[in-house]
Parts: C-alpha cells; structure tokens; sequence
C-alpha cells in the first residue's frame, strides 16, 4: 500500500497517508465528540470538538509510533524501510525484505505492542496524576483525553497480541515456531492459517452482534475480519512464492528473446507495428548495433497521442545507462525486491557488459504458472 500523500521522513523512513486514513479519522472524530458528550453535559460544544479533535490527532501519533517502533527495529538489524503508510485500518511498515532469522522476528513484531503499552501507561499514569482514579469519570477535559488515550492504546497492545497472521501477536507466533522447527516457511504457514482462523471467529462475531443490534459496530468487527483473512491468504500465498524462488537465479527466469526495435522508428510505427501486433510489454531500442534502452507501454502513454506519428522511440525511451540491471547470477528474489524498490515491471539482464535479457514480473509469473500447470 503506498501513500498518496506524504507528510516528510522521520529516522530516513518516508511516512505518509493513504486516501482511506481520512475516512476512519472522520469517523474516529465523531465517535470520540459523542463519547465526550457522554462523559458530561457540562461542556461546550466547542470544549467537546476541540477534545475529539485533539484526542484523534494523538490516537494517529501514537499509531505511528508502534508502526516505527517495528521499522526502527528491522532498521537496527539491516533491513530496509520504503516508508509507512497510516491508512482505514491502521499503519502498515513497507519493509523491503523479511527478516533474516526467528529472533530478528520476535523482536521486530514485538516492538509495536510494547511501544503502545508504553504510550497507554504514560497517558493513564499523567490522567492519575492529575486526580482521575479509575472507576471515576473524569471531569476536565485534558483528563479524559488522557484517560481515552490511556486504555485505548493499551486496548491496541492487547488486540496486536492476538496470535494470527498479519497482526503482531502472528508474527510473535511465527518467530516461535520458526525457533523451534528451523523452518521460515512452515512457520509462516502456521502463523497465516492462525491469522485465517482469527479472521473468521471477528467475521462471525461481527455478524453477530449486527443482527443483536449492534449495527456499524457489528459491521466493523466483520470487516476488521475480511482484511485479516485476505491478509493472511496473501501472506500464505507469498510464502509459497518465495519458496519456489528461492533457490532460482535471474538467468533462469528472464526472458532471452526480447523484441527489439529501432530507435529511429515513430511512436505510431510502434504502436502499429510491434506493440498491438504482439501484445509485448517491454521492447530493446537499438541504435544501430548497440543497446540504447528500453521502452515500455508506460513511456508510451505519456505522449499525447496526437503526437505519436512526429516522436521518434529513442526521444522516450529509458536510457540502458539510467536503468538499474542485474546479473544472470542474481537471486530471483533480490531482483524483484529491486523492482519494487525502484517501482519498475522490467531489469536488463548484463553479464560482461552485453544485454542477456530481460527479466520482467509477467515473464516470472508465467514461469510459475507454467511450472504449477505441469508439476500439480
């Protein structure tokens, strides 16, 4: 999930919101200015927006610290961190790789729950020290936003500690049994099977208490499930993926024979001649004898159409020079992993300074295809 809006970087990791965050942060603020309401009659409709708003700004801060709590950790174990996204449900780490071993992953899921424990005693610890005392329903306004804040970030440790795959307590679950049988796959296997379980047992439960009268309560519980049980199968799905890559190379997945295309040749004679014909994706621009890049249907569309029959192909095309390659020897995985980093479906293949090929994600996932049709 990437961010469509970007607030800056903290620690080099680039934090944003996605489009979704605003529609749960609307709801969170209404919900939190009808709990202050109830909490007295004695404030203001202005003492109770202020108290909402402020409380849903520090809900976020406070997600977003157990989200960087979890990439600050991998960060401190080598791992690479694109960014973290605040979106409907939460927060989500975009760590470019796995972790390396069963501790690596303890402590790295981990880490989010005890940050927000931490923020939950903080916030309840300063509403004690002000004089709320629990049972009693706070007074100032300052109090209940600390009380709110305390519970609810303690009640977000709690739920992260549910033992399924994505949340936290199934990647604790993971970490274990990825220590105790050696095995990273089957313990990821384990752990997204748990998180299918649990997502089930929220979807049930939010039936349930929609049809007890519950009503959008109900009906966030049974969606809260739907994501977990598409994350977990996702997740399974990326399991199996990454064994049958494993153990490839690059230059057993690229594709040899690229179409080619010269540089000098107009948009509309490519268009026409090679790129409808064929239905390809990625195409060698050559420049005589030589290699002069790539063009793909992306660099394609970014010329008005109108001026497709006066631009020639080398005017648009990605320089070789500007475009990250890889090996034949290269790891599967690590290709792809550069892919996403860098946001590319396609990575020239060189070995000893000449083109090989290309190695795209269409090419992989015909492989796989191909292989699961022959092998089931």
């Amino acid at each position: 999930m990437r961010a469509q809006i970007k607030l800056g970087r903290i620690a080099g990791i680039a934090v944003g919101l996605h489009y979704s965050w605003f529609i749960i942060a609307l709801l969170i603020t209404l919900s939190l200015a009808k709990y202050f309401h109830s909490v007295t009659s004695q404030w203001s409709s202005g003492v109770v927006w202020a108290s909402a708003i402020i409380t849903g700004l520090f809900f976020f801060v406070a997600l977003l610290m157990h989200e960087l709590a979890h990439s600050l950790v991998a960060q401190a174990h080598g791992m690479r961190v694109q960014a973290i996204t605040l979106f409907a449900l939460g927060g989500i780490s975009q760590i470019e790789s796995d972790a390396p071993d069963a501790k690596t992953e303890f402590w790295m899921a981990i880490a989010g729950p005890i940050t927000s424990a931490i923020i939950g005693c903080i916030f309840l610890g300063i509403a004690y020290w002000a004089g709320w005392r629990p049972g009693a329903a706070p007074v100032q306004p300052a109090v209940a936003v600390c009380r709110w804040l305390g519970y609810i970030n303690l009640g977000l440790a709690g739920f992260n500690m549910i033992p399924g795959f994505p949340l936290d307590g199934g990647r604790i679950l993971r970490a274990v049994v990825w220590r105790l049988t050696g095995n990273a796959d089957s313990s990821m296997r384990v752990a997204a099977q748990a998180g299918e379980a649990v997502a089930f047992a929220f979807i049930v439960l939010g039936v349930m208490l929609f049809f007890a009268g519950a009503g959008f309560g109900g009906l966030w519980w049974a969606f809260i499930g739907w994501f977990l049980l598409d994350a977990s199968r996702t997740s399974y799905a990326q399991t199996e993926l990454l064994a049958e890559l494993r153990d490839r190379r690059v230059g057993e997945m690229m594709e040899r024979d690229c179409p080619t295309v010269d540089g000098k040749s107009s948009l509309q004679e490519f268009v026409d001649g090679y790129l409808l014909p064929t239905g390809g994706r990625c195409f060698i621009v050559e420049e005589g004898d030589q290699v002069a890049g790539l063009i793909t249907p992306n660099e394609v569309k970014s010329v008005e159409r109108a001026l497709w029959p006066s631009r020639r192909v080398d005017s648009v095309m990605r320089p070789l020079q500007e475009l990250h390659v890889v090996s034949p020897d290269t790891p599967a995985i690590q290709a792809l992993q550069m892919m996403s980093r860098e946001d590319v479906n396609q990575l020239p293949v060189v070995s000893n300074g000449r083109l090989e090929g290309v190695f795209s994600r269409s090419h992989v996932l015909r492989f796989l295809q191909t292989r699961s049709e022959l092998l089931k």
